[in-house]
């Protein structure tokens, strides 16, 4: 489990392509302090499971991870290339403080940004979302956004707005995401639950 709550914005050294999955190494200094095989860290809100972790030949720290076809069929992961910069956020243990909302790790769709409008202290940003992800989501509640816990600001039936602040442009991937550009979501798994509740009861 997560929190939303970006650790670190980490770089693509490599992506090996194995046919039905890919292996991919990411350098990163932040998340690997105490992590080991095994551990599970969130890649622009994708839970996966490190199984190595080593450096590049001028000396960055690396992890690795293997990325099957369902996860690159259902996240924007299937666009990784040497360079990508991506959001970074260990599982949280049972002291960490809960700065975000419940976040899982398990992407529920892809959108794409379509707009954004500057302010002076912060900028709204709106993103496409897949229809069915709709109903999941209600003004000023919460959502991540390529593992960014945030609030939305306007839910629409095919599109939401969300504001973001100085510190999330500079330490998040959402600075430099374009219109156009695909980003992960995940909703709030307490809405799904409510949902499913909600149909037994009336079956």
């Amino acid at each position: 489990m997560f929190t939303g709550i970006v650790e670190e914005l980490g770089t693509v050294a490599s992506v090996e392509d194995q046919g039905d999955a890919i292996r991919l190494t990411i350098a990163a200094e932040t998340v690997l302090a105490g992590t080991r095989s095994g551990d599970s860290i969130a890649v622009n809100g994708c839970c996966l499971t490190v199984v190595d972790t080593g450096s590049t030949g001028d000396g960055r720290s690396t992890w690795t991870a293997d990325v099957m076809q369902e996860t690159l069929d259902k996240t924007s992961l299937r666009g990784a290339a040497p360079g990508t910069r991506v959001n970074l956020e260990r599982a949280v243990t049972p002291t960490t403080r809960l700065g975000g909302h419940i976040v899982q790790g398990h992407v529920d769709g892809v959108g794409t940004i379509t707009g954004r409008t500057p302010s002076a202290h912060w900028e709204v940003v709106e993103i496409a979302l897949p229809g069915p992800l709709s109903r999941y989501l209600v003004d000023k509640g919460s959502i991540a956004v390529d593992g960014v816990s945030l609030t939305v600001v306007e839910a629409g039936e095919q599109s939401f707005t969300i504001s973001l602040i100085p510190e999330t442009l500079a330490r998040t991937t959402l600075g430099l995401k374009q219109p156009g550009d695909p980003v992960n979501l995940e909703v709030d798994v307490l809405a799904k639950h409510v949902e499913k509740l909600m149909e037994a009861r009336r079956g």
